[in-house]
Order: structure tokens, then sequence, then C-alpha cells
């Protein structure tokens, strides 16, 4: 007995050596087995599983888990692997994977990747050293950081346009009047584009755990990605334009499906309208007062007690008849649905919930209870297709009611106190997991549920919107900025959000105009509502009891320039309603920072200049703050033009320009092509039967898609549309209409060609006829003088232009100047 206990501890002392040598930290190790495929590679290395596949010749996915891999799953990712003609080839050391766009390279001993282009360039590599490795149950990513690198995206991030340096954590929050270097946000979109040497990369981490970023951040080695739990899943995707990773990323993610019209209309919410005379009341005084509007948002006080899917009878009795009324003015509703079910028994909605068993639960099998606006809550398993049919089943709730478009809020999952217990459990499609995996989800599946529900029974287009969500948000949802602060600095933040967003595949974004918490000063909330021009979703909301923000709320001075702004964008709807249909199409987001035209110009990522922005891919929007009597502009390459004088400005160049607050700078860039039409009140307004086509001169050839269709209905899908390709070439003198395609027949029997910068042109030539052209001048804001009776006492800018009307046809129209 004695020898065996000696054997027994001499055992334990030998061990302990080896074992105090391990490391927390795991590597992958060497390859131990490998298989090839047609486009792809599956292998075992010392401590890992791992997959590596060809997705298109433009994006390979590197899979990696200490375990074998999981079956494929993804809420975010639709796009099917295509057919690629890869070349896969390996020696003793590595694996080679071409396409005829890129070329990765696998070390096998020990594992690494590098991803070059076809003539042998760096794109990126991991770090050697690092590479993938996991510490407990976290996994992290190490690539090696290239001289002079930039990042840019990553979503809903504060901070600079370049995220060089910075680090930054994916964890859907509730954060009430963020500050502007507040991390994390609402929302979770893995996806960033690094640029150095002429190159730039996408790249996708498909992990909903808690994510972490870093490009720098306390180190001089490496950026790095990586999640608290599950597998490394990456797409790399490499193009040499950004806007080609743009449209990349959104084909694997999925692409915005076609607005409703109305919903690129001002909206006016506050925090909240209630009775239903309050809301006429403000409806009323908007047409009034000649403002033009679309919609009018209700907050929670429409509800009985913050109950979801039920009305505040005493304050809207008839909520059906009230959304008519709105019609008839040419304003749509929206209301707002927080995931929440109030626990009380005989609620229709808890009941019924409760009876289909669609709420999310601890592992005793007890619905996990929160509380939040109605008090003691359950919430929809929204991860589970029963819980979204049961949800897709209460929209009809809002359709009955006449409502056009929901709101949902809350859905980061958001209850007092903030701290959802770890060991809630949802079913994620089959495979029960815990709140740690599917929090940053959770939004996301929650506007799924909310558009499939207004698809089954809203009768035209929906509107969706949206606090939170991850990656594919854009598939079902516009998403908004949340509770911002009435402050300058917070109003630029909300421009880089949202340029932010629009690099990461999000293209219907907004903020909250003037402000959410806080009172704007007049100065503030003037900038604001004009810079709300020339964003996606033009919201004006503010909380409750703080003051009225209204356009007329700042006096007369005030709403004049409002309306004159928010009359310009519905002049501009064609090229919006354009804009947003090139979105449907290739991602391209209708907020574009200059990154992504301007890619590898360094002035771009200059934080003097990271918060100007192109609006559609002709206007460029250069926001100051309120206060600023000059600013400096950076003019990138080419010929531009102030929107409002017609004076032009070389580019490539910096200028510092007066700043005046009655004044929104807005230049236009040569060689655009930017269709108008008439003023009208809202969408639901038909406009003049002539469509003003604003060309500017330019030194490079330049197209325009230009697309109508009835703005409401899903016609479009069956080819009920009016789509056409407009043309300008400086080399051939020539403006070109393309022969129009679909069913639908356009709104304008005429187009008034107004040309910017044609000073020596007198006359064009079209269809074997010379047309003369007219001297005459433009004031872009000039639209709603007729409403001031002092208007020629402060008569607009005007922009000196030579205009022609021509007849509209469907077939080719050529143009000769």
């Amino acid at each position: 007995m004695k020898s065996i206990k000696i054997t027994f501890l001499l055992a334990c002392v030998l061990s302990m050596p080896r074992v105090m040598a391990q490391s927390p930290v795991v590597m992958p190790g060497n390859f131990e087995s490998v298989t090839i495929g047609s486009q792809d590679v599956t292998f075992k290395t010392t401590n890992s599983y791992g997959k590596i596949s060809v997705y298109s010749p433009s994006i390979i996915r590197i899979r990696l888990d200490k375990k074998p891999l999981n079956a494929d799953f993804s809420y975010a990712v639709v796009g099917k692997p295509m057919a690629v003609k890869a070349q896969i080839t390996q020696t003793d050391n590595e694996i080679d994977i071409s396409t005829d766009s890129l070329k990765a390279v696998i070390q096998k001993k020990p594992f690494s990747v590098s991803f070059f282009t076809i003539d042998g360039k760096v794109i990126n590599q991991d770090e050697q050293g690092l590479t993938t490795s996991w510490v407990n149950d976290a996994v992290t990513t190490y690539k090696k950081m290239q001289d002079d690198e930039h990042f840019v995206g990553l979503g809903e991030k504060t901070g600079n346009l370049d995220r060089k340096g910075n680090g930054y954590t994916n964890w859907n929050s509730d954060v009430y009047g963020y500050n502007i270097a507040a991390d994390p946000l609402y929302s979770t979109i893995p996806f960033y584009v690094g640029i150095h040497h002429g190159l730039n990369y996408g790249i996708f981490m498909d992990n909903s755990y808690q994510s972490d970023f870093n490009f720098g951040a306390s180190n001089n080695r490496f950026s790095s990605f990586g999640a608290r739990g599950g597998e490394m899943n990456y797409y790399f995707i490499y193009h040499k334009k950004l806007a080609d990773i743009i449209a990349s990323y959104t084909w694997l993610t999925g692409r915005m499906p076609l607005p409703p019209k109305w919903a690129l209309g001002y909206q006016q919410n506050r925090y909240s309208y209630y009775p239903e005379a309050e809301v006429m009341r403000i409806a009323n005084t908007l047409r009034e007062k000649r403002i033009p509007a679309d919609g009018i948002t209700l907050d929670i006080h429409y509800m009985d007690r913050y109950q979801l899917f039920t009305w505040n009878k005493n304050r809207f009795p008839d909520p059906a008849k009230m959304s008519a009324e709105l019609n008839k003015l040419g304003l749509k509703l929206t209301v707002i649905v927080d995931p929440g079910i109030k626990v009380e028994k005989g609620a229709p909605a808890y009941e019924s919930g409760l009876a289909k068993d669609v709420y999310i639960k601890y592992p005793d099998g007890t619905p996990y209870t929160g509380q939040v606006w109605p008090g003691w809550c359950n919430f929809t398993d929204f991860t589970s297709e029963k819980g979204r049919a049961w949800w897709r089943g209460q929209v009809d709730f809002f359709a009955k009611s006449g409502v056009s478009g929901i709101w949902n809020d809350m859905n980061e999952i958001s209850t007092w106190g903030q701290k959802m217990p770890d060991n809630v459990l949802f079913d994620f499609d089959g495979r029960k997991t815990t709140h740690l995996e599917a929090h940053n989800v959770y939004g996301l599946e929650m506007v799924r549920s909310s558009y499939e529900g207004a698809l089954e029974h809203f009768k035209e287009r929906p509107f969706i919107l949206s606090r939170s969500g991850y990656a594919g948000l854009q598939r079902y949802s516009a998403i908004w900025t949340g509770d911002n602060r009435a402050e300058e600095d917070h109003m630029l933040a909300g421009v880089r959000l949202m340029n932010s967003l629009g690099l990461s595949g999000v293209s219907f974004t907004g903020m909250d105009i003037g402000g959410f918490t806080g009172n704007p000063t007049t100065s503030l909330y003037t900038r604001w509502i004009e810079l709300g021009a020339f964003v996606p979703y033009y919201r004006n909301h503010t909380a409750l009891n703080s003051r009225a923000a209204e356009p007329w709320a700042f006096g007369e001075d005030v709403l004049d320039i409002a309306r004159s702004y928010i009359s310009m964008r519905y002049q501009l709807m064609p090229y919006l309603y354009s804009s947003f249909y090139e979105s449907t199409q290739n991602g391209m987001p209708v907020m574009r920072s200059l990154a992504i035209n301007y890619t590898f110009d360094p002035k771009v990522m200059d934080a003097t200049y990271q918060n100007q922005y192109e609006f559609g891919n002709g206007f460029m929007v250069a926001p100051f703050e309120s206060t600023a009597a000059f600013g400096k502009v950076y003019f990138p390459e080419g010929k531009w033009y102030d929107l409002y004088t017609g004076a032009e400005q070389k580019g490539a160049q910096e200028v510092t320009i007066p700043v005046s607050v009655n004044k929104l700078p807005v230049y236009v860039k040569g060689g655009s092509i930017i269709p108008m039409q008439s003023l009208t009140q809202s969408t639901a307004e038909l406009p003049t039967d002539t469509l003003a086509v604003h060309i500017y001169k330019g030194d490079k050839p330049n197209h325009f898609v230009y697309y109508e269709d009835d703005g409401k209905s899903f016609g479009y899908q069956k080819g009920d549309f009016y789509k056409r390709t407009i043309s300008f070439d400086p080399d051939k003198k020539t403006i070109s209409f393309d022969k129009a395609e679909g069913t639908y027949k356009t709104n304008f029997k005429y187009i008034r060609l107004v040309l910017h910068g044609f000073e020596q042109t007198t006359s064009i030539k079209t269809a074997g006829n010379n047309l003369k052209l007219q001297d005459d001048a433009i004031a872009f804001l000039g639209a709603a003088a007729n409403t001031d009776p002092q208007g020629s006492v402060n008569a607009p800018d005007k922009s000196p232009v030579k205009t022609v009307t021509i007849s509209n046809t469907t077939n080719n129209i050529q143009i000769n100047y």
C-alpha cells in the first residue's frame, strides 16, 4: 500500500512541469489531415477543425473551431456560394486557393492564412505567431497591421471615420442620451473595410456573441476581431473598388427592399403626440403652413397603459377613422412597438402568447420576466418560427387600425437594469442557445417578424424602423441612431454614424432631427433641419417634457428656412427615389462617406473633413456646427458647383468658406445628373407633367439610372416600373436617354433640360432639330418663397442655367450640344 502511494505521488510530481507548461492560449497548431473539394478545403489541425470555402470569385470564407464544426446556420447571410472555378493546390507546407480575383495561401505548419492579389500583392495576412487563438471560449483572429493601414465601417460606431488606433465592442445596448464617444450603441454589424497601399478589402465576422474589434488599440502589432463564444467564422472580400466590396457584402447579407415612397418624405414625430385632437392639430398645421410632409409617428402613449396591441380608447376612440383622415391629408401613420408583452391575466396578447408558448424562458421552463414600460413583461422568442409566426399574426391589429409603418423600439433587448441573465434560453431555430448568443440578433429577428407580418397584412409596401439590429437588418428595416442629444457635436456624430452604417450595408438610416434629449438652440435646430433634407430618413423627433420642436416652434425665420429645405427635398424626390432604387440593386448607400468614391485620397481620412458626405452620387454635403462662421471644405478631384449659386470650384484642394446658419453648404459634382419635379405637399400628390433634368458639366462621362413606379404597391416586382439610363459624355458632347424599360407609364410628359456650366452652348440638336437654349436662373431654395409675403426682400441665391423643354418619349433620346 505504501509503495502504491509513493508511486502515485511520484507520478503527480513528474506530471507537474508538463501541466504547468500548458499555455492558457490555445493555438490551432499544425495540419493533421486535409480534404480538398472543388472549391473548399476541410481540415483538422492539432487543436482545431476548419473549413475554407470559395463563395464567389471575390469572397473566401474561413471557419475554425476547437471542436467539429456545427451545421451551417446564419441569421445574417442569405447569399449562397456561387459555382466558381477555383484552382486549389497543396504542398507539404501550404495550400493555395486561386480565383480570377484573388489568391489565398494557407500555411500548414502552423496554421495561418494570407490573401494576395493575382499579381502577388499582400492584401491581408494573419499576424505570424498569433494567427487565430482561443482563451477559454473566446476566439480571436489577429491580422498583421499593414503600413499606413486605415479602417472604416463597423456599423453604428462613434468616433472618427478612420477606426485606426481604437477598439470596439458589439453588444446591443440601450444607451439613453449617450455621449458621442459611447461604445457599444444599439446595433451590431461586425463588418469593416481595411485600406492600404492602394488596396481595400472587407472582413465580415458572422458571430452573434459579444464581439470585439481592435484596430491597433493598445498595441502596435495587429488588428484583430473575435467573439466571446462560438466559432471563428469570417468572410474575406476583395475588390479593387470599395463600392464593389459593399456590393459583395450586401450580396451576402441581403439588400433593402424598395420602400414606400411616403417613407422618404418628411416625418413629424414626438414622444408623444396624444390625444387624437393633438395628432390632427399637428397634421392640419403642417398643411396650413405649407410644410410638405408624409408621416406622423405615435410613441408609447397611444397604447392602453403601454400594453402592446392595444389603443388607449380615451385618447384614440377610433384609430382607423383617424388614420383615414390622415390619409386624406396625404399623411401616413407609424406607431411604436416594443417586444415586451405585459404579464396581465386576461389580456388578449399576453394570454395568446402564453397559449402559443412563444416566450423566452429560464432553464426550468419559467418564462423570463423583465420590467419595461408596461411593468413586468414576458418577451417573444423571435429566434423561433413559432414566435415569429405569432408576432406576424398580431401585426394584423395594426393593419385593421390603418397603420402604415411599424417602429420597433427597445429591441436590444432592453429591460430596466439592462442585465438580462445569461441563462435565459432561446430556440435559435432549433439549436437551443442562451442569451449570450441570441442577444445581438434579437432586434434583427424582431424586425424580420414585423416586416413579414406587415407583408402579410398590409395592402401596400410597409415601412419598418428599428433601433437595434444585426448584420442583414437592411433586408427588413430602416434604422435610426437612437436617443441622441440636442447638442452640436451630437448632430455631427450622427452624420458619422449614418455614414458608417452606409459603409456597412445599411442605406435607410436617420437620426432624430433637433436631438431627442434636451432643447436645441434656435441656430442648432435650424442647421439640423437643413441637414435632415439630405439624410435618408427625415424624422423630426424630441422627448417628453422638452420644448416643442415642430418647424413653426422656433419663429417665422426658422419656419421659412425649414419649409424651404423640406420643399427642396420634395422637389428632389425623383433623384432620391432613384437613389433608393440603386440601393436595392447594389447595396450602395444613399448617404455616402467620401471614403466610398475617394478611398485612397488621404484627405478623406482627415478628421477635419470626415463629416463630409455624398448624398446619392451627385451632391456633396459639408456640415458644420450652427455656431461656425467659417469652415474648411475639401473638394476631391474633379469639378464642383455651389448648389445655390452655381459657382464653380476646382477639385483636389482645401478651401475655407464663410458659413451661415441659414444655408447648409452643399455642392454638386461635375458630370452629375439630377432629376427634379415640381413642389408637392406630400408624395401622394402628383407633380406637374414636366421632369427637370439638371446636367452639371464635367470632365468625365457619367450616367444616372432614373427609376419610377407607383411608390406603394408590389407591382414593380412584376415589371410595372419605368426605368431608363440618362448619360452625359463630355468627349462626345452628348446627353442621352436610353429606351425606357418596364410597363409603368411615367408621370412626366416633358423633359426640361437644365444645363449648368454650359455658358458657351447656345443650342442643342435632337432628332435632327436644332433647339435654342434659353438663359434662365434657378433658385433651389425658392420653391416655398411664395409663402412669404416679403419673399422678394430676401430673394434666395440663384444659379445661372441654360434650359430647353422636349417631349418625353419612351424611345432613345440623343442630344448633341
